[in-house]
C-alpha cells in the first residue's frame, strides 16, 4: 500500500501526516480527487489507529425531537412542517417528552440528545422546563440539546443575545451542544438549500460562546448534495480553526444527505464509497479533533462498520428514537441495544468502549471477555 500511495502522488501528504504537519485545502481536495478510495482510507486508518488503536466508542443515549414545526424551509429536510396543524406536524407536551425518559427507567441512559424544529409559537419556558424536568427524573443524565441554529432562533424570537440564551439554558440543566445545523459552511450552498436559517459565521460563534462558557460541542457536515470537494474541505478547515481557538469540539460528524420526501429528491444519495471517503478525509484534515463519528443512522450499519477502518472511531449510540433521517428514507433500525452495538463493533474487527458524552470510559472492551468466561 505504501508503494500504491507513492504511485498515486500522495507520498507528500502521507509524509506530512506522519510528521504531524497540517494539510491544506488543496491537499484535502487532492484526497477527494484521488481515484483510489482504499489508499485514502489506508492513510486515514493509520491516523485513526495512532490515536485510538482498535478502540471504538459508543454511548447509551436517547434521541428526541419534541416538535417538527419549523419556520425554516431547508430543501433537504423531510422532517419539518411549516405550521402547527399541517399534515404530519406534531408538538409533544412536556409530559410526553419526559415520559420518553421515564419509560426507560431501567436503562443505563447517560445522555439525552434533543433536536427540534424552529417552532414560532412555543414560549422559552417550554425549553427550560423541559431541561429541568429531565434533571428531576434523572439528575445525572447529560443533556446534549438544541443546535446552534435553535439557539440563534431562540435569541431572535425571544429578544435575547445568543449568550443569554445559552446561560439560561445552562442554568436549567443544559450540559453540551449537539452539532446539527452546520450543513455546509459555504454560503454559496447555504443560499440555495437553507437560506432562511442562521448562517455559518453565527453557527460557529455560538459554539465559540458555548465553549467559553464551559460547554463542549460537536460539529456536523451534510454531504452528498450540491457541495464541491473544495467546499467540504473548507468546512473542515473552519471547524479546525475553531478548535484551534477554543478546544471545545469533541467530535466531527459527517451526515449523509438522504433525498426521500424532500425538495431535493431528484438528487441521488451519496454512495457508500463517498461516505467512506468523507470520513477518511475528515480524519486526515482534522488533526486537532479527537473523534470522527460514523453515525450509523445516517450511513447505514454496514457502511458504519467499514468506516471504522476509514478513520472513524465512534458510532454514536443506542439512539432509540429518531425521526429526522427516517422521514428522509433511512432504512436503518431506529434503535440498537448496547449489546447489539458491541457485537457489530466486534464483527467489524474493532474493540467496543462504552463512553459518556465527555468520552469518559464506562465499559471497556474487556467486558465482553468477562461475560463470555
Amino acid at each position: 500500500m505504501i508503494d500504491r500511495v507513492h504511485q498515486l502522488g500522495l507520498a507528500d501528504i502521507a509524509a506530512k501526516v506522519d510528521a504531524g504537519e497540517r494539510l491544506s485545502l488543496d491537499e484535502g481536495v487532492r484526497l477527494f480527487d484521488c481515484p483510489d478510495n482504499l489508499a485514502v482510507g489506508w492513510l486515514a486508518n493509520r491516523e485513526r489507529e495512532r490515536r485510538h488503536g482498535a478502540l471504538t466508542y459508543y454511548n447509551c443515549n436517547i434521541k428526541l425531537e419534541a416538535t417538527n414545526v419549523c419556520v425554516a424551509s431547508c430543501l433537504f429536510c423531510s422532517f419539518a412542517r411549516l405550521r402547527p396543524g399541517d399534515p404530519g406536524s406534531y408538538t409533544m407536551s412536556l409530559e410526553q417528552v419526559w415520559d420518553k425518559l421515564r419509560q426507560r427507567g431501567d436503562q443505563p441512559i447517560t445522555e439525552i440528545h434533543v433536536v427540534n424544529g424552529l417552532h414560532p409559537d412555543l414560549p422559552f419556558a417550554y425549553y427550560t422546563d423541559m431541561l429541568r424536568g429531565f434533571k428531576q427524573i434523572r439528575a445525572d443524565v447529560h443533556l446534549k440539546c438544541f443546535t446552534a441554529v435553535e439557539i440563534a432562533f431562540f435569541a431572535d424570537l425571544y429578544g435575547m443575545t445568543d449568550e443569554q440564551v445559552l446561560r439560561e439554558l445552562m442554568a436549567a440543566g443544559l450540559d453540551s451542544l449537539p452539532g446539527g445545523g452546520a450543513e455546509i459552511f459555504a454560503e454559496r450552498v447555504r443560499g440555495k438549500i437553507c437560506d432562511d436559517k442562521c448562517g455559518s459565521d453565527r453557527y460557529l460563534d455560538i459554539h465559540r460562546v458555548a465553549h467559553r462558557l464551559g460547554m463542549r460541542s460537536n460539529v456536523t457536515m451534510l454531504y452528498g448534495h450540491i457541495e464541491t470537494a473544495a467546499e467540504r474541505v473548507d468546512h473542515m478547515l473552519r471547524t479546525r480553526a475553531l478548535q484551534d481557538e477554543t478546544g471545545g469540539i469533541q467530535a466531527f460528524i459527517p451526515l449523509a444527505f438522504h433525498p426521500d420526501n424532500n425538495q431535493m429528491r431528484k438528487l441521488p444519495a451519496p454512495s457508500a464509497l463517498d461516505t467512506l471517503r468523507v470520513h477518511a478525509v475528515a480524519r486526515l484534515m482534522l488533526d486537532n479533533v479527537s473523534h470522527i463519528k460514523a453515525f450509523w443512522i445516517a450511513t447505514g450499519v454496514d457502511v458504519a462498520q467499514i468506516a471504522l477502518w476509514y478513520g472513524a472511531d465512534d458510532l454514536d449510540g443506542t439512539v432509540q428514537e429518531e425521526r429526522i433521517y427516517h422521514m428522509a428514507g433511512s432504512r436503518t433500525p431506529e434503535a440498537m441495544s448496547t449489546r447489539e452495538i458491541r457485537q457489530l463493533i466486534r464483527a467489524a474487527g474493532r474493540e467496543p468502549v462504552e463512553r459518556d458524552t465527555l468520552y469518559n470510559v464506562l465499559v471497556g472492551p474487556e467486558a465482553d471477555l468477562v461475560r463470555a468466561s
